[in-house]
């Protein structure tokens, strides 16, 4: 089993950054693309970023050249850099790995438990 656990959400002004982190943690062989989704209140959840074993990453365009996400393999952590925040960004972001507990076995999914990000006007 993967376990994610998320920390950095709050309550920023308009304008302001925020750094999310997500540790992945149990038992597994290897950890696989990892992302960062959010669910606005009333709003299906979307992806924002995400980012391959190897660096390579994709942003939801409603973010390009706002947010950055990186990725430390060594501790099994991803984190997402949250600059010039908008009101439009409030929601829940999750923590998102897809993730391999033994070789040779199908990767599953797993997510996090959701930290909480309000950007005021």
């Amino acid at each position: 089993q993967v376990q994610l656990v998320e920390s950095g959400g709050g309550l920023v002004q308009a304008g302001g950054s925020l750094r999310l982190s997500c540790a992945a943690s149990g038992s597994f062989f290897r950890i696989n693309a990892m992302g960062w989704y959010r669910q606005a209140p009333g709003k299906q959840r979307e992806l924002v970023a995400g980012i391959t074993s190897g660096g390579t990453t994709n942003y939801a365009d409603s973010v390009k050249g706002r947010f950055t996400i990186s990725r430390d393999n060594a501790k099994n952590t991803v984190y997402l850099q949250m600059n010039s925040l908008k009101p439009d960004y409030t929601a829940v972001y999750y923590c998102n790995a897809d993730a391999h507990t033994v070789p040779n076995v199908a990767s599953r999914n797993y997510w996090g438990q959701g930290t909480q990000v309000a950007v005021s006007s």
